[in-house]
């Protein structure tokens, strides 16, 4: 196999702060005589250093990092959007971009003549998008409004219509950027599916995603970035498995963040994943037991009785997977300490390999509307391979996002009276 992209000591920094003209002169005759930038410049922040990897025909690369890892620059380099400040980028063939969806759509332009303008802003000629025209219609789901101006589509419309056109470009390399955030969960596994088949005809791909469930289905390598240097490559089990393990293991401080509801008389200030021995873990195994704590700080003297504490689990598409509060078990806290840490035991964590999202909500009874404390997305969590059933096998996150036991038996029917007999099957 050849290779399709070449990075070779790929460096990008940006300068923070407001750029002077001092800076900006600095900066233009750096990038026109040496195309370097000094390491100790203290205003410099260095997005990506030293990243140096090959990619072969076909292969389906995997990148995974924490935010601000450096994926999304990484492939901004590579599809020639931003330049970088060191190293150099070698492709083969033609490149297709599913960055910034709907880049270059006319708003006074019809849903039909903007794949047209897209099309060619991405690289395909017009006897090209023509021969495709219908199955792009269809692919998007929005032929009833093909012929009206994009100005008039929703959000959604238009990032379907423009995955539509990016999707059916036939390029050498396909870069992929965490895209599939977007849009409603039977477009985003059609999505899924068609970057399925691109991978699946030969074509090389590079895949981000947060979702290691994904990564899995779909790359065959997988590639981690920790702080813009490439801390891990090979098979993507293998870089899931090292991205999981390398995560610092703490507890999510909550105390800054603005994305919350309620009164603040109460204020979750922290959230921990335990294990059965009372150990900090960073993700937790399918079937093994698990606490989750939440700490708290009581802002007012205020007593409630009948205070209820919500645990949501959602997928990282944000569906709903269940729900655990005090108030199901009947269990009430009485008078709160000034601090404390409500804790939720589960005795078996019914969910599979993958990432999931934790959120809770503070109310001062059962089913009331007074929030006093709550966040959507408070904790991620991150789920491996357990022994959830006893025998040492899972189903795929694909299969379902709730693992639940069962017992099978068989039960033969007498032919003479119709009625079933009981034998069980033994394992």
């Amino acid at each position: 196999m050849s290779v399709v992209l070449r990075l070779e000591n790929l460096g990008k920094a940006f300068r923070l702060g407001e750029l002077d003209r001092k800076d900006f002169f600095r900066d233009w005759k750096r990038k026109l005589f040496t195309h370097e930038a000094p390491e100790d410049d203290a205003s410099l922040f260095w997005a990506l250093r030293d990243i140096s990897f090959d990619v072969q025909e076909g292969e389906v690369v995997g990148l995974l990092g924490r935010n601000g890892a450096g994926k999304s620059t990484l492939l901004k380099i590579v599809s020639q959007i931003t330049a970088p400040t060191r190293g150099c980028v070698k492709m083969k063939g033609r490149i297709a971009s599913l960055l910034e969806l709907g880049t270059g759509f006319h708003p006074d332009l019809t849903g039909r003549d903007n794949i047209f303008l897209n099309g060619v802003i991405l690289g395909m000629t017009r006897r090209e998008i023509a021969s495709k025209l219908d199955e792009i219609i269809e692919f998007s789901g929005v032929e009833a409004f093909i012929d009206t101006p994009v100005k008039r589509y929703s959000v959604g419309m238009r990032v379907r219509l423009a995955f539509a056109v990016a999707a059916h470009l036939e390029a050498e390399l396909l870069l992929v950027d965490e895209v599939l955030a977007v849009g409603d969960s039977v477009f985003q596994q059609r999505c899924l599916g068609k970057i399925g088949d691109v991978a699946r005809s030969g074509r090389t791909v590079l895949f981000v995603s947060h979702s290691t469930a994904t990564v899995e289905a779909l790359c065959t390598r997988g590639v981690v970035l920790v702080d813009g240097r490439c801390e891990f490559d090979g098979t993507a089990t293998q870089a899931i498995e090292y991205y999981g393990t390398s995560r610092e293991v703490r507890e999510t401080d909550l105390s800054k963040r603005t994305d919350r509801s309620g009164d603040g008389s109460i204020r979750i200030t922290a959230v921990e994943l335990r294990n059965a021995r009372g150990q900090v873990i960073p993700a937790a195994r399918a079937g093994d037991a698990v606490e989750v704590g939440l700490h708290y700080v009581r802002n007012a003297a205020t007593i409630l009785p009948g205070l209820a504490v919500d645990l949501m689990v959602t997928s990282h598409l944000g569906t709903p997977i269940f729900l655990q509060a005090n108030w199901l078990g009947g269990v009430e806290f009485g008078d709160l300490p000034e601090r404390g840490v409500f804790v939720c035991s589960i005795p078996k964590l019914p969910l599979p390999v993958g990432h999931f999202h934790m959120g809770f909500e503070l109310r001062t009874r059962i089913r009331s509307k007074e929030i006093i404390d709550g966040i959507e997305n408070a904790f991620e969590l991150h789920v491996e391979p357990g022994d959830f059933f006893g025998t040492g096998k899972l189903p795929e996150l694909r299969n379902g996002v709730c693992l639940v036991p069962g017992e099978w038996t068989l039960r033969p029917v007498d032919t003479a009276t119709l009625q079933p007999k009981e034998a069980v099957v033994t394992p």
